[in-house]
């Protein structure tokens, strides 16, 4: 079970990894609502590696904020590999970061589909490469639990793929 514990130590290896390797990181948060940002900046020092993030929970936010497309919200809808690639890319460009976080799901206990059910959460990773270009990758999850437990479970899961980015890129 992941709790506050968890996140924080995953916070602080994700901070000491991006310090290495002198990078930042934005978050473009939806159903998680800054708890990214919130747990990045709750270690000491973290201003170091972490300038701003995008708490976007309405659609319109999404668009304004971060430039996900209108065309790309009402055919794939907010909670879609589609938007979180464009959340990721908009908040990497925005933010000036090296890597970006975007989340966006159904934490419930309403909201859910068929094709959605309520935990359903896509995550998208998008960071700098050496030539400039940029690399995105997205993961989609569905997670058990209540409101509470879904969002904890995002957090916990988009830092430690992050950290699996990074690792995988400094090997």
């Amino acid at each position: 079970m992941t709790d506050e514990k968890q996140l924080e130590a995953l916070s602080i290896q994700l901070g000491k990894r991006l310090l290495q390797q002198g990078k930042t990181v934005t978050t473009a948060e939806s159903c998680t609502g800054g708890w990214l940002a919130k747990v990045l900046t709750d270690i000491a020092g973290s201003s170091d590696y972490f300038h701003r993030g995008f708490v976007t929970y309405s659609n319109e936010a999404k668009h304004q904020m971060i430039g996900v497309k209108d065309a790309s919200l009402q055919q794939f809808g907010a909670v879609s590999g589609q938007v979180v690639s464009e959340m990721a890319l908009g908040a990497l460009n925005e933010a000036k970061a090296d890597f970006a976080i975007s989340v966006s799901g159904i934490a419930g206990p309403g909201g859910g589909s068929t094709e959605k059910p309520v935990g359903t959460v896509w995550f998208g990773f998008a960071q700098k490469q050496v030539d400039d270009t940029i690399a995105i990758s997205t993961k989609h999850c569905v997670f058990q639990g209540d409101r509470n437990q879904v969002r904890l479970q995002s957090t916990a899961y988009a830092l430690e793929m992050l950290l699996k980015i990074i690792s995988e890129k400094s090997s």
